[in-house]
């Protein structure tokens, strides 16, 4: 199935009928039926300590470049009052634009509602917008209209019968039908699509994935929608569902590095699809959907990363649920499709606990199973989501949902933040760990493992017993040696090696002075033992990998019955 035919045939129980969207509303002109205003109803609701516009159904909006074009019973005051806040140099073209349409879409209605308001905007002057019927809140902001008798019921013009009518008559004169290719079936192509709002770091305006607004991209004399036929209604249908799947707390979308993810579920029964979906939002985000049984989830998600399959612990998600997962990130006015996957949402989650055991490690962060995005920002400079490498965050999230390996940047791009800012943690070592078990087929340790055989490893290991052997001599230093060598001894081991065992005598004996160390040199001994004498003169970044791995394994190790470190004491070096 296409991403298109998918959203489309999405199961919506409150989907905006053909014709509409949700849009925000501050203002209610309600008008009498000889035209004049009866009330102006401001719509605004509070949210915490603001004052917001009102969520509503209004016809759909009309795409917007740098042309004049209003939209159909509804519209910002410069349209539909002809004022604004601003200078306003082309408000009265905007407003003459607005009353031009409604003079000639509204011409020979009968409608009582639609006549009054062909009647208010005849006589309507820019003049009359003023205290104390309409405040200066309104500005700029959208506004509807209703009859005044309407008022009362909630219904406002576009929900009469009449005005519905004129909204579902799509088709223009001499358009010419197609095969539309969401569909399949025979109608007039939508020669623009809605605009997809909702898209992280897209523009405010929304976006497109289907686009043809300009001759460039037209092409055997088609002219925009033609050249990949879409029907009108199937337009409207996926972009609606898009839309609402990336609203605001929809409970189905979550941001991982630069792409919005978007997913739903198809089941017999509408419960065991939204438990299905808030599954996987609590597998991948960290904010449980409180519309869902947030308990039976969260029971239900512990089983699966500790490797249950979920044919044993919810029999009624391991079959017959289809799952969708759609990955987007804008492109200036477009929007690009990071990745998507359909399949069964048994067989999801079975690659999720594949990717839970390869990115378990010990010890584990304070926190638990930290969700993607928490890993994704080791990644990024200073940790912010914005500097999380451009495709990777895509990259990954495809080899987890698809159990495929994972891509080569995820190692390179872990090692280099270490190297960056001298800092390993549970997060970028089970990152390592995770690449290694899948990409190079092998067991890297969970937890410390003295007798591992990889040269790396112990290698990792002994450069965090000689850092600690310098914190036990010295204290806390300005430049401990994991700010001055870490880098050089996991790339060059043999020339930095030599140079730091020569400096381990002293340290030893200064600790001595100061009755700490006495561990120090018998660990020192059985690390050597384990190593040749000529230790290698380069490591290959798998291996890198590896000494990441024994230098975090040893240096949060704790002998039994001591306190376990936390993230931060692991990662400044407080290793006994």
């Amino acid at each position: 199935m296409t991403i298109l035919a998918a959203l489309t045939a999405a199961t919506l129980p409150d989907a905006p009928p053909p014709g509409f969207a949700e849009g925000k509303v501050s203002t209610l002109v309600s008008l009498n039926p000889d035209g004049t205003v009866a009330n102006v109803t401001d719509l605004r609701i509070h949210k915490g300590s603001k004052r917001v516009a009102r969520v509503m159904l209004i016809p759909h909006p009309v795409k917007r470049a740098s042309g004049i074009a209003p939209n159909f019973l509804w519209d910002k005051t410069a349209y539909a009052l002809g004022v604004t806040a601003g200078a306003g140099k082309r408000t009265a073209d905007e407003h003459a634009a607005f009353v031009a349409l409604h003079e000639e879409r509204l011409a020979g209605t009968e409608d009582e509602g639609l006549k009054a308001l062909l009647a208010f905007l005849r006589t309507w002057s820019p003049e009359r917008f003023s205290k104390p019927i309409w405040a200066d809140t309104a500005l700029d902001e959208n506004v509807v209209f209703a009859l005044e008798t309407d008022r009362q019921n909630d219904v406002r013009l576009h929900d009469r019968p009449a005005a519905r009518a004129l909204l579902a008559q799509t088709e223009e004169p001499g358009e010419t039908a197609a095969i539309c290719l969401v569909t399949g079936i025979r109608a007039p192509p939508a020669r623009l699509h809605p605009s997809i709002k909702g898209v992280w770091g897209g523009q405010t305006a929304g976006g497109s994935i289907v686009s043809f607004n300009l001759d460039a991209f037209e092409s055997y004399g088609h002219k925009q929608g033609d050249n990949a036929p879409v029907s009108e209604e199937a337009a409207f249908a996926y972009t609606g569902a898009l839309n609402r799947f990336l609203a605001t707390d929809s409970g189905h979308r979550i941001q991982i590095g630069d792409a919005s993810t978007v997913f739903w579920a198809e089941a017999d029964d509408g419960a065991t699809a939204a438990t299905a979906t808030g599954l996987f939002a609590q597998a991948f985000g960290s904010t449980p959907d409180t519309r869902i049984d947030v308990q039976r989830v969260g029971a239900v998600l512990a089983e699966i990363q500790r490797g249950k399959p979920i044919a044993e612990v919810a029999p009624d998600l391991a079959e017959g649920v289809r799952f969708y997962v759609l990955g987007l990130a804008p492109n200036a006015a477009r929007i690009s499709i990071r990745f998507w996957l359909e399949d069964d949402f048994a067989a999801l989650m079975h690659n999720y606990a594949e990717f839970a055991a390869d990115i378990c490690i010990d010890p584990p962060s304070k926190d638990g199973q930290p969700p993607l995005w928490r890993y994704l920002l080791e990644l990024a400079v200073q940790g912010k989501r914005e500097n999380v490498p451009p495709n990777l965050a895509g990259e990954v999230m495809r080899s987890i949902l698809t159990g495929g390996r994972y891509p080569q940047s995820l190692l390179a791009t872990t090692l280099m933040r270490i190297r960056t800012d001298r800092r390993v943690g549970p997060l970028r070592a089970g990152l390592v760990k995770a690449f290694l078990t899948r990409n190079h087929f092998g067991s890297p340790p969970v937890a410390r493992d003295v007798d591992n055989p990889s040269t790396a490893y112990q290698l990792g290991r002994l450069f965090a017993v000689l850092e600690a052997a310098q914190y036990a001599a010295l204290g806390r230093v300005n430049a401990p040696i994991s700010d001055r060598y870490y880098a050089a001894a996991s790339a060059t081991p043999a020339r930095v090696f030599s140079a730091l065992m020569r400096g381990l005598h002293t340290h030893v004996s200064h600790a001595r002075k100061r009755g700490r160390g006495g561990w120090i040199e018998p660990r020192i001994e059985e690390i050597m033992s384990k190593l040749d004498p000529d230790l290698p003169k380069t490591l290959q970044l798998e291996d890198q990998g590896r000494f990441a791995l024994g230098y975090y394994h040893e240096k949060s190790y704790r002998p039994a019955g001591t306190a376990a470190l936390s993230d931060d004491e692991i990662a400044e070096g407080d290793a006994q």
